[in-house]
């Protein structure tokens, strides 16, 4: 049994990520760098005005002086004015300063008489301008390979001036659901004895939110044959292949036999968290495998935690890196923990993280009040409101 954060170093080190493809830039929101965003020129370009005002010669111009107005200067239009002594040119927000202009003067200074502008005192001592190339220069990395493409840098990605982008392979993965207590959810009310399956429908929206799509879904009773089958259909259909259910060692455990016939080499077996100890990763016919355990909390919390870095680091991210955790204080005290680190489901409150009342990890109701996770070190002594943990969005 290994550490959460061994699993994560496995993870880099034995995980290839996908090939790369280029896409368009309307289309690669979501997705993976697979080459740094290198800018193709400075930005800005010319020197700009970050005001709507006057361009000037700034150390010239006194307070009452009469300017004369030689033109306008818009955003997106040349740069071919040029000032003299005792001139000024009007100009707009983003327009390129005219040259002989070193400084903006706001409009709110200024009182025009037909072509002649003077300004009030009190206009100093900020410039207003956005020198060119102080955003950043042509050539500046501006997103490191591996990094995702999200709102914000989707706009850095377009400020770039790239038509299109080289981005990592979309996943496919295939999600088999494995016991014979499942039914399909609207039928198990006809069955006494089963029960809806939950954890692919939580599994796949994880999938979905990192990237992923799924490529293939089934669910298979306890019989080791059509397993092994269904194993083999999986395989051929995707990059990953997500399995819930049937991880722990009971006679009708089959999680990991069914994956034999086709080669499996498992990277490991148990990882000393709760919950979610039965989570282990292999490698078979070619694709890798993940095993997730059947109580949908134990399912949800390790998906979060390990199938989501699993996922970035098959689009070229780093798993270690992938969670951010943050210092939070705790709004209500939370238990010691034993032997294994503990991820403790809580939700935010107005004083911070308060831990759910149900944190069995068979419960699925309680799953809907939770939207953090409190990482606790295993022998970590009881602690009390007000005290700093460490915690993740979930």
């Amino acid at each position: 049994m290994i550490s959460f954060d061994e699993a994560l170093a496995i993870v880099d080190a034995r995980v290839a990520p996908l090939g790369s493809e280029q896409v368009a830039l309307g289309d690669a929101a979501g997705r993976y760098l697979s080459e740094p965003l290198i800018a193709r020129s400075d930005a800005p370009r010319h020197a700009i005005s970050a005001m709507d005002g006057y361009a000037v010669d700034y150390a010239s111009v006194r307070a009452g002086d009469a300017l004369r107005i030689i033109g306008t200067s818009t955003a997106g239009g040349d740069a071919s004015l040029c000032l003299g002594p005792g001139q000024a040119a009007r100009i707009f927000t983003g327009a390129p300063l005219p040259e002989g202009a070193d400084g903006v003067i706001m409009q709110e200074y200024a009182d025009v008489a037909g072509d002649v502008v003077r300004f009030a005192g009190g206009f100093g001592p900020a410039r207003h301008v956005r020198a060119a190339g102080s955003d950043f220069r042509a050539g500046d990395i501006l997103l490191a390979a591996g990094q995702r493409l999200s709102p914000r840098a989707m706009c850095i990605a377009a400020a770039a001036d790239v038509a299109q982008l080289a981005v990592a392979s979309t996943p496919h993965v295939a999600i088999l659901a494995t016991g014979d207590e499942l039914a399909a959810p609207g039928s198990a009310y006809l069955h006494p004895h089963r029960i809806p399956e939950s954890v692919s429908f939580g599994v796949a929206a994880q999938l979905a939110a990192m990237g992923g799509k799924v490529a293939w879904r089934g669910a298979c009773g306890d019989d080791l044959a059509r397993l092994t089958a269904a194993a083999g259909d999986a395989l051929a259909a995707a990059d990953l292949v997500v399995v819930t259910g049937g991880a722990s060692v009971g006679d009708r455990d089959f999680a990991k036999p069914m994956f034999a016939a086709h080669g499996l080499e498992l990277l490991w077996e148990k990882i000393a968290i709760k919950p979610g100890k039965p989570v282990w990763l292999g490698v078979a016919a070619g694709r890798y495998v993940l095993g997730l355990p059947g109580n949908p909390t134990s399912a949800m919390v390790t998906g979060h935690l390990v199938l989501r870095a699993l996922l970035a680091r098959m689009q070229g991210a780093s798993a270690q890196q992938f969670h951010r955790w943050m210092r939070l204080p705790l709004a209500a005290p939370i238990g010691a923990t034993g032997n294994r680190e503990t991820f403790v489901r809580a939700s935010w409150q107005p004083d911070g993280l308060a831990p759910i009342s149900m944190q069995d990890s068979g419960a699925q109701a309680a799953l809907a009040q939770a939207d953090w996770l409190i990482r606790c070190p295993a022998g970590q002594a009881a602690q009390t409101a007000g005290e700093m943990v460490s915690a993740l969005p979930f």
